[in-house]
Parts: structure tokens; C-alpha cells; sequence
């Protein structure tokens, strides 16, 4: 920390990484007493180089917010009332241990969302939960977002978390599908300052080309925008795969010795012409011939998709094929391509070989048999699996939600909100009370972001150049209020039966086991040691951050515990305020491979089964109007609408019509209008631009803060409509389980 000009005598900075979307930006907060003032880009981030967005500027806002909880709610006769922490941790063992006890651990269900990615405690402890719990009832936003990528990647690589990135700063032609960074700032991509990595990449001669049905503000500024019909992005990969086959422009490069299925692979895309894909993309043959051709002649490329083209019915084919193509044109693991990123928190590397390989349907769910999938069952289910008996098991009759608004943001969010009405017990970890967290019989509020440390890493395995950087918390933490790591490792210690315990136990044994396997590993840098004396040896102010130096001690740039003196460990990091750059992405393959033959696996048995599928898609065509939505700059998850600095302005929920669809409607610009779904309908004001294209219209997710019972006073005052409640959860990706959220029919009707 250090005094800095524009600051009042009585005023302090603090480095934090922003935790409000993936891009991880360095900030220097202001800070006042206990009160963030304000936030700015930090210009020695070895990251961000002081790269802010209005999310990040907001931070002191969002960090202040009046209505976050400061004390524990526990239910009593009805109505949430504040506690101590220790009656709501009371309320929560004796909540969960009966239902556990009475009728299974898969009784319980646990709700993760999206933030907790975005924090220390939400990486560490929701897998000890899950460990200590044995449930199988697990639902988490994946199956709302990232989900297909998860098991494409499993099934490429035999690792779901294998994700490949582009190489943003070198390389010579980008293929964007279904993605708006200029607007997200990135995803499965952790990239500060995205746009200008794209202007970037403009400016030193490289091609930029979106495939998108809305003119986003990253289609403008590219060389190429595609208007592809929403739902068809695995169609228009496929031809242009197709493309490279028939005219010979497959070139494996040094990728050949480690890819097996490639030959296997026109046959299985013979029915993909570019003809025939034309009719169902609405996108002329020569263009996806172009695009192909565009693709292979490039120095370098790399082909990028996201939530548009997971979020539909064919989503894992999409993002499967989006590997294909990096593969298929040798830009997979190369310089300028597509790479893995080695985080600093990763295991060593193994060396290479046959591994384990990726499973699906390990178990299914009980009531429409949805496969499991990494581990998770659909989001979209939960709601029937608490409120459909079967003969097959139990319902579920508990929830653990952390960081988690489902009713906002998971399809037919009535259903779900009676739903969870009906449990016998809910306990929420949430800062606010939500459409979600309002049913719960304890909530557990965290501390603000300011109060907590930081470390990234989920993202740091996502990013475009290898880096770590940590932040202590910028702001002790305040009487009555505890850390997040606490709550979470006290509700682990509730819901495994050992209430009571200090919960610095739930570190220590976490600390005990991975040391106790790293010893037994002939790849780890500890092989054949004690592992007491390396425990004795971690560094660190309480449970979390011993486990952080351990992680990045045994990690790939670690210290090996004195193995590699120059390596890294948490008091050198510390020493680092700006972070540490471990610079950039590198060739890994084929160490990072897990696959049972120890090669990537171009054409895996689940993928072959589900190209048919895809065939028929072919002949299909919408009728009417099809739905998509929209990602603001100011917006991330459903909790930002209670933050002023956030909303208004283009933040809006509005519903996007082109003009000659409003036309031929009767649709005037700022007029209601009535959206029917196969879940429901809703009523939004109508906003014409042709930024969509004809027979597309656009609903912003994470609106709809019109319930009883929540304690969201800015959001409350513009509360929008729910555009997942237009839907009612039975249209699922089958491989991946995730809700089709993309390119779903809906019937426009004008109000009075």
C-alpha cells in the first residue's frame, strides 16, 4: 500500500484484482477509512498495464453496496430474521445432517454460480463440500454457459479443463463465433483489455472475422461480419471442416505424430457441403468457402467460440468443431494459434502417455435421465428434481447455494421458485437477498470483495499469457462479519457431520492429503519426501494462503520445496505486488494429453454419435421469430442491477426487432410488447435497430427483479423482465446437458 496524488491525507491505495468478470484487471483502489472511494487500472499490472472498464471503475460502488447482508438470516416462523453466525451455523447442521441421514447424500443439492470463480473461497472449498457431501445432485452455471466445451475438450483431450485459447498477441487472423468480447471483455479467455488486443491485431496487417446474427460492437469492428440464423454455428463449422478436406487444405503440421481420427473424419462430415449448410446458416456457399480458405492460408489463426454457439441445441458439436478447425490447419498448440495456458497453480506436468481418459453419464438424473456431465447435472433440472417424485431414488430435499440466483438465471424460473418454496431445508451463501436466496432458511452473507484476498485461479488456466499475481485483503474486516473462507469451511464441516470443529481442520486436511499423494507421485518434485516436514514448511497468514503456497510450490514455475531454489512460492509473490509475468503461452502437447491412446482423439464415440442429430438439422428451418440474447459492458451476473453505476443508459432491458420485423408486427419503438415462449410469456419494451437481423430478436439475461421478498432496492426500481422464464428447460444440448438459451421460437403480439 502507498500514498498516491489525488488521495486526501487521511486516504490509502490497495492493489486488487477486479473479481467483476474474467478479464482480471489490475485496479488501485482509494481507499477511505474502511470505505473504497476509488478505483483505477493499475499501470504496473504485469496483466492489465492499466487497462479499466466500467465494471472495474465501479468497484467501490459495487464494494459499498447498502443492501449487502451484514449479519446472518435464519428462519424463524416464516420469516428471516438476523442471527449470530453460530445459531446460523447451528440452523445449518441440524437443517442438513437429517435430510442426509433420512434419505441419501444425493438428497442434497448444491447450487454453484458463476461468482464463485471470481473468488479465493469459491476455487478452495465448494470441491471439499462436494467431497464430504458424496452427492451426485450437483448443478452448477456451467450448464447455462461453458458446459460444451468442458466435454469437448474431455473428449479432444481426456482433460474437461484442457481448454485451448487464442493466442490474441500474435496471432495473424482471428474467427469469432458466437462471441462479443467487446462487450464481455472476454470468456474462457481471460484477456484485459480485449478490445485492444483486437485493434491490435487489426493494426499490425492481421483479419478479425465475427460470426454473429447481431451486429455486435466487436462485428463492427471487424473485416468480416457473418449474420449466421442462431442455432446453426456447428452446421457452418462443419462445412467449412467440410472445405478444407475437399480442397486439400488440411495441414497437420508438427501437430500430425499426436492426433489420431483424422482420416476417419470425411466420412463422418460428408452430408456438411457447403451447399447444403448454406440453406439451413442462411449464409451463401462461396462465403463459407472463403471462410475456409481464409482460415487455411493464414500465417497463423484461430478459431474462438463462446456462449452463442454453446448455448444451442447442437453446442458441444460447435465447440468440438471449433477445435477441428485449429487442428485440421496445424494452429492447435503453436505459437499464434490456439494454446493450453499454464497457470501458476497447476499440477506439475505429467509426462507424456495414455491417461485416464474423460467419461460421460457416469450417473444420470432421476427424473428425465439427463447424463451427468464433469460431474454436474443440468441446471435446467433441478426444479424437476425436487418436485417430481419417481420410483428411482429420492427427491431432493435440501439445497446448498453458494453464490447462486437460479431463479433469474436458470430456465422456467417459476417452476424453480415454487420449487425451492418446497424444500425441507435451504441455506444460501449469498451478499444478497435474491429471487433465490429469499427461500432459504439460512443465509450466509460474505464480506465485500475489498474484505477478502484474491487469487485467480480458475482464470489464470484461461489466459492469454501465463502470470500470477495475489492480493491480501485491502480492507480489514469488520466487527460481526466473517471471511468467506471461514463460512465456507465452517458449512463444509456443518453438512459432513463435523459441526463444531475449527474450521481451520478443513486446510489442514486438504494440506495432509495433497502433500500425502504428491510424495507417492514420481512426477512431483517432492517424490520420496515427508510429507509433515513439507507442511511445516508452508508459509502463510492462515489456512487458505498455506494452501496457495503449497499449490504454487508444487505447481509448474514452484520451488519444489527448495527443489528449485529460483522457484515460486507465496513470500515471493507477496514480493510482487504488480504480479509476477511468466510470460507467454507455449507449445505443451503431448504432456498435457490424458486420452486413454495418450493422443488427441479427433472423432471420439460420443461426438460420432451425435453428428446424425446435427444431419438433420440440416433440413430444418425456423418458423417465424427466434430469440437470442445480449451482453451489456456494464453487466456481468444478475446481482450488478442493484448497483446505479451499472445500469441505465444502453444497460437496458429492451427487446431488440429488426425494423422490418417491427413493421410487418405493428411494433413501434418504446411500445410494450408481449414475448411468448414454450415456459411463458413476458412484456418488455420493443427497441428497433437492425443491429439483429431479420427474424432475430434480443433479450438481455439477468433481469426480472420484480419479486416479494428480496432486498434489492436499486434493481427493484427498473426491474426489467426474466427472458429465461420464456423457456421451459426441456430444450437441452444432450451431450453436455446445457439449456438451448439460443435460437429458440418465440411469438411477438403488440399490447394495447
Amino acid at each position: 500500500m502507498s500514498r498516491t496524488s489525488g488521495t486526501t491525507p487521511d486516504s490509502r491505495t490497495a492493489l486488487r484484482v477486479c473479481p467483476l468478470c474474467e478479464a482480471t484487471c489490475g485496479l488501485t483502489l482509494t481507499i477511505e477509512g474502511t470505505r473504497v472511494t476509488g478505483a483505477r487500472g493499475d499501470r504496473d499490472d504485469v496483466f492489465s498495464k492499466g487497462f479499466i472498464c466500467p465494471k472495474g471503475a465501479s468497484f467501490g460502488a459495487a464494494d459499498g453496496d447498502p443492501d449487502r447482508l451484514r449479519t446472518p438470516l435464519v428462519r424463524r416462523d416464516g420469516e428471516l430474521r438476523e442471527a449470530t453466525w453460530e445459531e446460523a451455523f447451528d440452523a445449518v447442521a441440524a437443517g442438513l445432517r437429517p435430510v442426509v441421514e433420512r434419505h441419501g447424500p444425493h438428497a442434497v443439492g448444491v447450487v454453484l454460480g458463476n461468482p464463485n470463480v471470481h473468488t479465493m473461497a469459491g476455487a478452495l472449498y465448494p470441491p471439499v463440500l462436494l467431497g464430504a457431501l458424496r452427492t451426485h445432485s450437483v448443478f452448477t452455471a456451467s450448464t447455462l454457459d461453458q458446459m460444451p466445451k468442458h466435454v469437448s475438450s474431455g473428449l479432444l483431450y481426456g482433460d474437461a479443463n484442457a481448454i485451448p485459447v487464442p493466442d490474441l498477441d500474435r496471432t495473424d487472423h482471428l474467427l469469432l463465433i458466437g462471441a462479443n468480447p467487446l462487450e464481455s471483455n472476454g470468456s474462457l479467455c481471460t484477456a484485459p483489455d480485449f478490445p485492444g488486443r483486437l485493434r491490435a491485431l487489426r493494426a499490425r496487417g492481421g483479419t478479425l472475422t465475427v460470426i454473429d446474427p447481431r451486429r455486435t460492437r466487436t462485428a463492427k469492428l471487424a473485416d468480416r461480419h457473418v449474420a449466421v440464423r442462431p442455432g446453426t454455428d456447428a452446421m457452418l463449422l462443419a462445412a467449412m471442416a467440410y472445405v478444407l478436406f475437399e480442397e486439400e487444405l488440411v495441414d497437420l503440421g508438427a501437430l500430425a505424430p499426436h492426433v489420431q481420427g483424422v482420416d476417419e473424419l470425411p466420412d463422418a462430415l460428408r452430408d456438411f457441403t457447403p451447399e447444403a449448410a448454406s440453406a439451413a446458416c442462411d449464409v451463401d456457399a462461396v462465403t463459407i468457402r472463403e471462410l475456409a480458405r481464409e482460415l487455411a492460408a493464414a500465417p497463423t489463426a484461430a478459431v474462438y467460440g463462446r456462449i452463442g454457439s454453446c448455448t444451442v441445441p447442437h453446442g458441444t458439436l460447435a465447440s468440438w468443431l471449433v477445435d477441428v478447425l485449429n487442428i485440421l490447419t496445424g494452429n492447435l498448440d503453436r505459437p499464434g494459434g490456439a494454446l493450453f495456458p499454464t497457470a501458476a497453480t497447476d499440477r506439475t506436468p505429467r509426462p507424456a502417455g495414455p491417461g485416464h481418459g474423460f467419461a460421460l453419464g457416469r450417473w444420470h438424473s432421476r427424473v428425465s435421465r439427463h447424463p451427468e456431465a464433469k460431474g454436474e447435472l443440468p441446471l435446467a433440472a433441478l426444479a424437476e428434481e425436487i418436485d417430481t417424485p419417481t420410483e428411482e431414488g429420492s427427491p431432493v430435499r435440501a439445497v446448498i447455494a453458494v453464490a447462486a440466483n437460479p431463479v433469474l438465471s436458470a430456465p422456467d424460473g417459476l417452476r424453480l421458485d415454487k420449487a425451492l418454496e418446497s424444500l425441507d431445508f435451504m441455506v444460501s451463501v449469498d451478499p444478497y437477498l435474491n429471487e433465490t436466496s429469499r427461500h432459504a432458511h439460512v443465509v450466509l452473507p460474505p464480506p465485500p470483495p475489498s474484505r477478502g484476498a484474491h487469487h485467480d485461479f480458475a482464470f489464470n488456466t484461461l489466459a492469454v499469457r501465463n502470470q500470477v499475481r495475489y492480493n491480501r485483503p485491502a480492507v480489514p474486516l469488520e466487527e460481526g462479519r466473517m471471511a468467506e473462507t471461514e463460512i465456507l469451511a465452517r458449512l463444509v464441516l456443518a453438512a459432513s457431520g463435523m459441526h463444531g470443529a475449527d474450521p481451520s481442520a478443513v486446510d489442514a486436511m486438504v494440506v495432509e492429503g495433497t502433500l500425502g499423494k504428491a510424495v507417492k507421485d514420481t512426477a512431483s518434485p517432492v517424490h520420496g519426501r515427508d510429507p509433515g516436514e513439507l507442511a511445516a514448511a508452508l508459509t502463510g497468514e492462515n489456512g487458505p494462503e498455506r494452501r496457495l503456497d503449497m499449490m504454487l510450490r508444487l505447481g509448474p514455475y514452484g520451488d519444489g520445496f527448495g527443489a528449485r531454489p529460483d522457484g515460486l512460492t507465496l513470500e515471493k509473490l507477496l514480493a510482487h505486488p504488480h504480479g509476477i509475468d511468466l510470460g507467454p503461452l507455449a507449445s505443451c502437447l503431448p504432456r498435457r494429453l490424458k486420452t486413454r491412446s495418450g493422443k488427441v482423439e479427433l472423432l471420439p464415440g460420443p461426438i460420432a454419435g451425435d453428428l446424425p442429430r446435427l444431419r438433420d438439422a440440416l433440413r430444418e428451418r425456423p418458423a417465424g421469430i427466434v430469440l437470442v440474447g445480449r451482453r451489456h459492458l456494464r453487466s456481468n451476473n444478475s446481482w450488478m442491477h442493484n448497483v446505479p453505476a451499472l445500469t441505465g443508459g444502453s444497460n437496458r432491458c429492451t427487446l431488440h426487432v429488426h425494423p422490418d420485423d417491427a413493421a410487418r408486427l405493428g411494433l413501434a419503438d418504446g411500445a410494450a410488447v408481449r414475448v411468448k415462449g414454450a415456459g411463458g410469456e413476458v412484456v418488455a419494451p420493443v427497441e428497433i435497430t437492425d443491429t439483429v437481423r431479420r427474424g432475430v430478436v434480443s433479450l438481455p439475461h439477468g433481469w426480472g427483479h420484480d419479486r416479494p421478498g428480496t432486498r434489492m432496492s436499486h434493481a427493484a426500481l427498473d426491474p426489467g423482465v426474466n427472458v429465461n422464464q420464456l423457456l421451459d428447460g426441456s430444450l437441452l444440448d444432450p451431450l453436455s446437458g446445457t439449456a438451448v438459451l439460443n435460437g429458440v421460437p418465440v411469438e411477438l403480439t403488440a399490447c394495447p
